[in-house]
């Protein structure tokens, strides 16, 4: 491809992607529940015990045999807690029990309070049909022994985790972090709580990019700020290849006289991909150096923001081995005209205002407030025009955090 070329974004995924499968992660490590959360699972969760592991009543009421109705009013045998073992049903009687505990041997269903008449004897006598297995949940009724409950390469939410919890687990076999190295260029940046110099502006990627990272359960190296200086960029370069499974760049990436970044990486690296067909985010560089990927976003805020997300997130993730890497998505209506064909694929930041995308007022690439203002990203295709009302997919923030 040639450097004037622009790649789909299709084309730049695959690529990607195809790069992350010859570089998934093969080590492992067994991590307390509390602490694994984010994390992707390294082998699959096989469940060691039936759930429920006995049969139990959905409903306080009362646990009877169906054969003993035509005997009522019954005789309450005994009362069952949850947490408790009950005695085997007596025959012509039922039993008091309430929600979560174990039905007795013997019962055949279980009737709720409100459909029972308690006579001045205390015996009981049931007001409505009844059917066998009635309000029992059977045991094994979520899994079997054996069952598997978890796919390795599943990332781990608070659903999986209780899925864990429920089976007795206290820890789980999980991907190690992958090492990013976290590498800010540009002579204009300046950490956050420094004196701004004139010409300079403060590092705001580094924050956004560092705990989107750990989101993803990244282990963040990070690698400061960088200045324009081919020199010092390819001493960093082979410094960073040592500790890192991945070095994550922002800024210098362009094709400018001050973009080392790019150029380093296009003249002694191994380079996989230079501009893409997108907008904000077309100088997204991808490549090696050395034995170590290289993915060198924009340096302005959203551009950095959208090519990470898109791109450089389902990156990571594949790596750790997990399968359905990219974010649920949606149609929704346009509440804006869009009136300019353009080349390449554009994400605009919006907001979801009665099932409408509306826009943000800027969308230059340099704004990043926006991204606090909208709800997601609405993706424009290439080379086409909309009007209000037309359906545009539409990716929310929160899929991609």
């Amino acid at each position: 491809m040639s450097k004037a070329a622009l790649m789909p974004v299709e084309d730049a995924l695959d690529q990607l992607l195809g790069m992350a499968n010859e570089q998934r992660l093969a080590d492992s490590e067994m991590l307390p529940l509390d602490e694994a959360r984010g994390r992707v699972l390294a082998s699959d969760l096989v469940a060691t015990l039936d759930l429920p592991p006995w049969p139990n009543s959905a409903m306080d009421g009362y646990a009877l045999n169906l054969a003993d109705l035509h005997r009522q009013p019954l005789k309450v045998s005994q009362k069952i807690y949850a947490g408790q073992a009950p005695d085997a049903l007596l025959p012509g009687t039922c039993a008091r029990i309430f929600t979560g505990a174990q039905v007795p041997l013997g019962a055949t269903c279980v009737e709720m309070q409100e459909n029972v008449e308690v006579l001045d004897d205390g015996r009981v006598r049931f007001l409505q049909p009844l059917k066998a297995g009635q309000n029992i949940r059977a045991q094994g009724q979520e899994n079997r022994i054996g069952d598997i409950l978890l796919r390795a390469g599943k990332r781990l939410g608070p659903f999986e985790l209780a899925v864990a919890a429920g089976q007795g687990l206290a820890q789980l076999h999980v991907v190690r972090r992958p090492r990013v190295a976290l590498l800010s260029t540009g002579d204009e940046l300046v950490e956050p709580g420094q004196p701004l110099r004139p010409g300079s502006i403060y590092n705001s990627n580094r924050v956004l990019l560092g705990h989107w990272l750990r989101e993803l359960g990244c282990e963040v190296i990070d690698a400061g700020i960088l200045p324009d200086r081919p020199a010092q960029t390819r001493l960093k370069l082979e410094q960073l290849q040592v500790a890192a499974d991945l070095i994550l760049t922002t800024g210098g990436v362009s094709a400018g006289d001050a973009d080392c970044l790019g150029q380093v990486l296009r003249e002694d690296g191994k380079p996989l991909l230079w501009k893409l067909a997108i907008k904000p985010g077309k100088p997204l560089t991808v490549g090696h150096f050395g034995n170590v990927p290289v993915i060198g976003l924009p340096g302005n805020p959203t551009s950095a923001l959208v090519t990470f997300g898109l791109l450089a997130r389902p990156y990571l993730l594949r790596i750790q081995g997990v399968e359905e890497v990219m974010p649920l998505s949606f149609t929704v209506n346009a509440g804006f005209d869009w009136s300019k064909a353009g080349s390449r694929r554009e994400y605009l930041r919006v907001r979801l205002e009665a099932g409408n995308a509306v826009l943000y007022p800027n969308q230059s690439s340099g704004v990043l407030l926006g991204a606090t203002w909208a709800d997601g990203l609405v993706e424009v295709p290439e080379h086409s025009t909309h009007r209000i009302g037309n359906p545009l997919r539409f990716i929310p923030f929160s899929e991609l955090f």
